[in-house]
């Protein structure tokens, strides 16, 4: 009998977390890590069932990204932006879709957020060009998705009214990878730029990136895009955390600290600090896990969502990743000077939990979007 994705999830963590220091000192995944997470198919795990995908449901889908999270942040990352991104199969024809992301070995697509090239109509298809950012996974990429507003005849083209926006799909040899990851936390993700210089892509190798049609229509594709890469950042946060809190009590139990008699473990203030900290966690776990159940079970029943239920869901990631972060710089203050070293596990994590918090997905204005809502 095969492996569900999250019992494969479970069986790949114990070589996630031995080449962590790799991903770490590469800014990427390592080969041999990166096959292994391919051909067990986490990079498919959105992708539509109908093309050779899992297509899972969400509430698996995050907890399959909580257990890589868990083992490695950046890996668990990786796979998350580039499995989301895959959902953009569902919008394409078949045909197209698995010469993307089937036929070619192990084929990744790096995508980048904001539609900052420039696609000129051209006979065919388009010349793209510019200079692009965040592309997470790039340099483990068979593709790089140039997002690019669309000029024909000198002006930009419109849709619905709207400045017409694609993704371009460039073979990764035929774009320049530019070496601009240097950062403190989440190395590993590799979020590169990448550039584009007039490259032709052919019309059938591109797809609408807000107004495409859907041609899948399973459940998983009715929920918004942005929502499903929130759900799956937040479970890494979490999944981080939780290993920050094993870390942290293993720690607790070995170290008696400076001019002090008892171990970590045994003092009231650090009693409390990991009391609190387990409650805020299971908390915040418990608030994602009920928010992403209601979503799905709505959407699988009825194809729609309310705007409750999004508001509520995105209240939930970003809730998830803010409470990581706190629990995170919790136990990094209560582990003193052992935690500053570069080659602790806390260390990381401290670094890892705050470049996350930076990322829009963690913006503090969703409170406040939440709230005028509510």
């Amino acid at each position: 009998m095969s492996l569900s994705p999250l019992e494969t999830a479970r069986k790949l963590a114990p070589m996630i977390r031995t080449y962590a220091d790799d991903v770490e000192e590469e800014r990427a995944l390592p080969k041999p890590l990166f096959d292994a997470l391919a051909d067990a198919g986490m990079f498919l795990l959105a992708f539509p069932r109908s093309m050779g995908g899992s297509e899972l449901d969400l509430p698996t889908y995050t907890q399959v990204i909580e257990e890589i999270g868990k083992a490695d942040a950046s890996t668990g990352w990786v796979v998350n932006q580039c499995a989301v991104f895959a959902t953009y199969a569902a919008r394409m024809p078949r045909e197209t879709a698995r010469a993307i992301w089937v036929d070619p070995p192990r084929s990744v697509v790096a995508n980048t957020p904001q539609a900052t090239a420039r696609a000129v109509v051209v006979p065919d298809g388009y010349r793209v060009t510019g200079r692009q950012g965040f592309s997470t996974g790039c340099r483990n990429a068979s593709w790089v998705a140039a997002h690019a507003e669309v000029i024909e005849n000198g002006k930009v083209r419109l849709d619905h009214g709207q400045p017409e926006t694609r993704y371009l799909f460039v073979p990764v040899a035929e774009a320049e990878l530019l070496d601009t990851w240097k950062v403190r936390g989440m190395r590993g993700t590799g979020t590169h730029h990448f550039a584009v210089n007039d490259v032709f892509v052919p019309a059938e190798r591109t797809v609408l990136s807000v107004t495409a049609p859907l041609r899948e229509t399973g459940p998983l594709y009715q929920i918004p895009r942005t929502l499903v890469f929130a759900s799956g950042d937040a479970s890494v946060a979490l999944g981080l955390a939780r290993t920050c809190l094993t870390a942290f009590a293993d720690l607790a139990g070995a170290k008696t600290p400076r001019a002090m008699q008892a171990l970590l473990r045994d003092q009231s203030m650090i009693q409390v600090t990991v009391g609190q900290a387990e409650a805020n966690l299971r908390s915040a776990h418990a608030f994602l896990a009920e928010a992403v159940r209601d979503v799905w079970t709505q959407v699988a029943s009825t194809g729609t969502l309310t705007l409750d239920q999004r508001a509520t869901l995105r209240i939930a990631t970003t809730h998830g990743i803010r409470v990581a972060s706190q629990i995170v710089d919790a136990v990094y203050h209560a582990a003193g000077a052992t935690a500053v070293y570069e080659d602790h596990l806390l260390q990381r994590h401290f670094q890892d939990i705050h470049v996350i918090t930076q990322h829009l997905q963690s913006r503090l204005s969703h409170y406040e979007m939440v709230g005028r809502h509510w």
